[in-house]
């Protein structure tokens, strides 16, 4: 899953993007609100972590531009900003969940997957595809019981899948996902990782099934 962060303390920005990608995330960080504002246009993401106290452009106001153009990605505000009044305004401007610093990094991370869950309507951990189980909470991929062994990019792509709930998946949305700005990506790319979870499914009774012209649809047989 793709998300921004949004953090000008560059050693707080680091260290929080170096957690996130290894708890399987795709980080994207922007270190002030103008230019959070302008991704947040074009971008796609699962969820966005937004501090308040930002260069150019404060995290209120880009959550309420963010809002005003409907868009109802899950917020959570990172901030100092610990007071009462100021989580009551964060809250009433749309945010979804309010995290003050100093924190622990796992709460963090269980906070943003819960968020994630919530937004794709799924109360429940765990999430089945016939025999196949995906343990959102600790990140884990089952098939038939047995732990199914992915890279970090396979179990992006699949996780993706599972998630949609029996919607196919275009190309283009698993690339906006999956892959951060600064990372190149293509067709052939996706092509390749859904190739080789193909193969780590093998004759199990669940397959990725290609619509042509819609994408890609995780179902059970």
């Amino acid at each position: 899953m793709r998300i921004l962060l949004v953090e000008d303390h560059l050693p707080l920005a680091e260290s929080l993007t170096r957690a996130l990608s290894q708890a399987g995330f795709s980080v994207d960080c922007m270190h002030n609100g103008a230019d959070a504002d302008h991704v947040l246009h074009t971008q796609d993401y699962a969820l966005v972590i937004l501090d308040l106290a930002l260069p150019r452009l404060d995290g209120w106001e880009v959550l309420r531009r963010l809002r005003a153009r409907r868009n109802r990605v899950p917020v959570m505000i990172l901030t100092a900003h610990g007071a009462v009044g100021d989580r009551v305004r964060g809250l009433d401007l749309g945010a979804d969940d309010y995290l003050p610093k100093p924190f622990e990094l796992a709460e963090l991370e269980a906070r943003a997957r819960a968020l994630i869950r919530r937004s794709h309507g799924q109360e429940s951990n765990v999430h089945h595809c016939g025999p196949l189980s995906y343990d959102s909470a600790g990140r884990q991929f089952t098939l038939a019981g047995e732990r199914l062994q992915l890279t970090p990019r396979e179990h992006a792509v699949l996780e993706v899948l599972i998630l949609r709930d029996g919607k196919a998946v275009s190309k283009d949305t698993l690339s906006e996902k999956i892959f951060g700005l600064d990372e190149s990506s293509s067709a052939d790319a996706i092509e390749i990782y859904i190739h080789r979870l193909r193969k780590k499914l093998g004759h199990a009774p669940v397959a990725i099934v290609t619509l042509r012209g819609l994408g890609y649809l995780l179902e059970a047989k």
